[in-house]
């Protein structure tokens, strides 16, 4: 399952599971070719997980988003994994990803680097909060 804050992907995204989009804008599911819906949920981010959780029956459920929702789920200790994809393009905007996590202490080990001229994909395991 997969939450997100947007709906990319064409007439037949790669999910083929339930996507849980997290939005301000109230809508009816969208049903796509091979196996993916999505859903739009209004009441927040704790919402879109329950629903997704759910909905994967105890497997994983994964997060694509941008900074603003990733930074909640950060904030809110929702993250085991993180999975960055940098790209070596200068986009003049955004927003960064680490600002507005809190005050808590969070700490990442690098799991996993794949490189290419194009694209590096960082994977990063959240280490539990030292008690």
């Amino acid at each position: 399952m997969f939450i997100t804050g947007e709906i990319p992907w064409g007439d037949e995204p790669p999910f083929h599971a339930p996507v849980f989009v997290v939005t301000h804008h109230p809508r009816e599911p969208v049903v796509k070719k091979g196996g993916t819906t999505y859903h739009f949920v209004t009441e927040g981010p704790a919402h879109a997980l329950e629903s997704a959780r759910e909905a994967a029956g105890g497997k994983d459920v994964s997060l694509a988003g941008g900074a603003d929702l990733v930074q909640q789920f950060v904030r809110a200790g929702w993250l085991d994994e993180l999975l960055l994809h940098v790209v070596p393009v200068l986009a003049c905007g955004g927003r960064r990803l680490f600002d507005n996590v809190g005050d808590q202490h969070v700490e990442w080990r690098k799991t996993q680097v794949l490189d290419s001229p194009e694209v590096t994909h960082i994977r990063l395991r959240r280490l539990p909060t030292p008690s």
